[in-house]
């Protein structure tokens, strides 16, 4: 067991996990059929690529020892990051039809379904005393608020008053609010005390932050630069933005304003994404980062078998995956 990995503790509860969202389905009845039909539709086709549904399990674990009483909100995290992750590439212009199988009005129907009524009927069907209820319903509710109010202040990023500071908020709202959502919703399940809980929750914060870090490097490596071309405002532009001197600073404004119509414009910003002065800087940010998650986890110690697993699984959204692009024909505009 010491040498788990957050990836073996999915393979041993994805088909547990599956179950509880056939059975959520099933819940829905005769009377709603097209809808259940359109949700299964939408979960195959909208699989999520990294399985971060281990979260809820490896918290409630950390604290009982257990992981498998937290399946239910495993399954609740799978259905509320598929419903936010095609509502956000329809926020982004991205989101057609669902490899022919749903018209875009139909996904996003199928979505509210799949992020909001299937998770609160899910943890209706719990056990659970009242009060502990209605708490998670509560997170669920305040998940959402907190989450589409982080995208819209994400969709309205103004580079050109950008900084670290200003993304990091945004990031706290978009990405940190539905994993605090979700560790705050297993430490609830697991019945620790409410101090333990806040603590949950703020991790789940910082393990957004860098998950969202993650994410935005694993886009450049794509070559989709979709960021780029959305206009969106990244840690990394951000701070590239935040040092550069006015003469750069001027130019980078231009690049970005043209981005998300010429590619010479993204090939340019990305050279300076990318040199090895400001990747060494953002190694070191994301280091800090990691190193808070890693301090939360400290301070909540618990489980010796699983609280490793969770570390792990920090290190891992904490990597560095870019590498500095020595081309100097993309980083001429760095001059």
């Amino acid at each position: 067991m010491n040498s788990m990995s957050y990836l073996d503790l999915h393979r041993e509860v994805s088909q547990d996990i599956d179950a509880e969202i056939d059975t959520a389905l099933e819940r829905l009845g005769p009377l709603a059929s097209t809808t259940r039909n359109s949700v299964a539709k939408l979960l195959e086709h909208r699989k999520l690529r990294h399985p971060l549904s281990v979260l809820p399990l490896l918290t409630h674990a950390i604290e009982t020892g257990n992981p498998r009483p937290a399946i239910p909100l495993s399954a609740v995290h799978l259905l509320w990051w598929t419903s936010a992750c095609y509502l956000d590439d329809l926020a982004d212009a991205n989101g057609a039809s669902i490899s022919g199988e749903l018209t875009e009005n139909e996904a996003l129907l199928a979505s509210v379904i799949t992020g909001n009524s299937l998770p609160i009927q899910i943890l209706l069907s719990q056990d659970l005393p009242e009060s502990a209820r209605s708490a998670l319903i509560t997170e669920i509710l305040n998940g959402w608020i907190i989450g589409v109010d982080g995208q819209i202040d994400d969709m309205r990023g103004d580079i050109c008053s950008a900084s670290r500071k200003s993304v990091v908020e945004t990031y706290r709202g978009k990405s940190g609010a539905p994993f605090g959502m979700i560790t705050a919703m297993a430490a609830i399940f697991s019945g620790t005390t409410a101090e333990k809980v806040e603590l949950w929750r703020e991790f789940g914060y910082v393990f957004g932050i860098l998950w969202q870090i993650f994410n935005d490097q694993e886009d450049i490596l794509s070559g989709r630069n979709e960021d780029l071309v959305n206009g969106t405002v990244t840690y990394l532009l951000a701070s590239v933005l935040e040092d550069a001197s006015p003469d750069s600073r001027e130019r980078i404004l231009d690049l970005c304003a043209t981005a998300g119509r010429s590619h010479q414009a993204r090939v340019e910003l990305e050279g300076l994404l990318r040199t090895p002065t400001t990747l060494d800087r953002y190694r070191a940010e994301i280091d800090a980062f990691r190193g808070e998650g890693h301090r939360i986890l400290d301070e909540l110690g618990g489980d010796e078998t699983y609280l490793p697993v969770l570390r792990h699984l920090v290190d891992h959204a904490s990597q560095m995956l870019l590498e500095a692009d020595l081309d100097p024909v993309a980083v001429s505009g760095a001059a």
